[in-house]
């Protein structure tokens, strides 16, 4: 928007004190180089023609419609910050979670700082087999001095340096063919120093020739599934390799089974499926058969699910979604979402980046076609300024953020990592002297 309108002013709000929400919170420790997108969003964030307001929870603080009175136009892009849920008995036993409630956890996002998993069961069990699943087995995998340089938070590593966990399944309801993880994160989960990668040859079958024809990616992605399902361990290495992760597919959770005082999970019950269809939208349907596997840990990593915001703004709970065309939120002239929220919790940094320029292009596309009247002038923060002084809210500028930043930076320099991120938001406004 700043780009291509030469005249545009925008504020962005959030609702942390601090900015880049799934970059600094969803991102995993081991990835710096994927958070280089910070060095953009900050180069956005010092422009004069935008201010950032963080501390600002819309929706509560403020409402859509306020917003609306302020502003020529509204953009929602406040992502998914809910999970799908399983829907089978014993889903809140302690020892389940959700994958976002882990992650968060390790990354220190401040709502599931009390989150304290349990760690102390020898083989963890991941429901999903997308790259969130991946980046967790391989957080519960990795030697401890290799995530001690990153900026994983303090107490979610020194949870890790008790963690019994020596085996990780990662369970899908459909096939290989149907994996949703990319090259990339499985070479790396292969590379893991001292965890040994434990496929089934026979999963495998046929499937070369299945490919043949399949998108490069999806091919190169299954030849590298089969190769390691073939290789033979070396002796020595096996013998050296104390951890161990592996692919199980065609299974569907059932039951999460609890432990004989009924006070903990202490394994799964899957159904066995068979594939009906084939590529992406293969089903998995129950073969009538079940397993049982032994876990003490579990964490469903079957998706996320956008919330609705405010009672203003239409909602599609079935999909999870703002009702849009291109952006332009449905019946709601002026109003415009972008990210997860507006076509679902689907792909990485760039996809939702392209999804933003998109919603942008509407937006100007409205502007120049008059469907976006800009007669009356609107006050913007001005107006914003004064609702949020009367609920007693202070909001946090750009330049606050630096200075929590720089806090935060030292604070890793001390420990030899990136940065030691603070975790509690009253410790972050006290830094800045709110």
């Amino acid at each position: 928007l700043l780009q291509h309108h030469g005249g545009a002013l925008v504020d962005i709000y959030e609702k942390l004190p601090v900015p880049f929400g799934l970059v600094r919170f969803g991102v995993a420790p081991d990835h710096p180089e994927v958070k280089n997108v910070i060095n953009t969003f900050t180069q956005t964030a010092r422009s004069e023609r935008c201010t950032y307001y963080g501390n600002v929870t819309v929706g509560r603080d403020v409402t859509v419609p306020e917003l609306q009175q302020a502003y020529h136009a509204v953009v929602l892009s406040y992502g998914a910050e809910d999970s799908r849920v399983l829907g089978i008995p014993g889903e809140n036993l302690p020892g389940v979670y959700s994958a976002r409630a882990f992650v968060g956890w390790y990354n220190g996002l401040p709502e599931n700082q009390d989150l304290k998993p349990d760690l102390t069961c020898e083989t963890a069990l991941i429901l999903g087999h997308g790259n969130v699943a991946l980046d967790i087995a391989r957080i519960l995998l990795s030697p401890l001095q290799l995530l001690r340089k990153t900026d994983i938070t303090d107490s979610s590593l020194a949870a890790l340096a008790c963690s019994k966990v020596k085996r990780v399944w990662l369970v899908g309801r459909r096939g290989p063919l149907q994996v949703a993880f990319t090259i990339k994160e499985l070479r790396e989960m292969i590379n893991v120093p001292g965890a040994r990668a434990v496929l089934d040859p026979a999963d495998f079958v046929g499937l070369e020739s299945a490919v043949k024809d399949a998108p490069r990616p999806r091919k190169r992605l299954t030849e590298l599934m089969i190769k390691t399902a073939l290789e033979k361990p070396v002796e020595m290495q096996a013998a050296a390799a104390p951890r161990e992760w592996g692919l199980k597919f065609q299974r569907s959770p059932q039951e999460v089974l609890p432990s004989a005082d009924g006070r903990r999970a202490r394994g799964i019950r899957m159904a066995l499926t068979r594939l009906e269809g084939s590529g992406d939208s293969a089903k998995a349907i129950p073969t009538g058969d079940v397993e049982e596997l032994e876990c003490g840990l579990v964490l469903s990593s079957i998706g996320y699910r956008s919330l609705p915001l405010d009672p203003a703004v239409p909602f599609d709970s079935q999909r999870g979604v703002i009702p849009n065309s291109s952006g332009r939120v449905e019946g709601v002239p002026g109003l415009y979402c972008s990210g997860w929220v507006k076509r679902g919790p689907t792909g990485v940094i760039i996809t939702t980046m392209n999804d933003s320029f998109d919603t942008a292009q509407s937006l100007l596309e409205d502007l120049q076609g008059g469907v976006l009247d800009i007669s009356p002038s609107r006050e913007g923060f001005g107006l914003v300024e004064s609702i949020l002084h009367s609920r007693g809210v202070r909001p946090v500028s750009f330049s606050d953020w630096e200075k929590i930043d720089a806090a935060e930076v030292a604070r890793g320099k001390a420990a030899g990592k990136p940065r030691e991120k603070i975790v509690d938001p009253a410790e972050m406004l006290r830094i800045i002297g709110h």
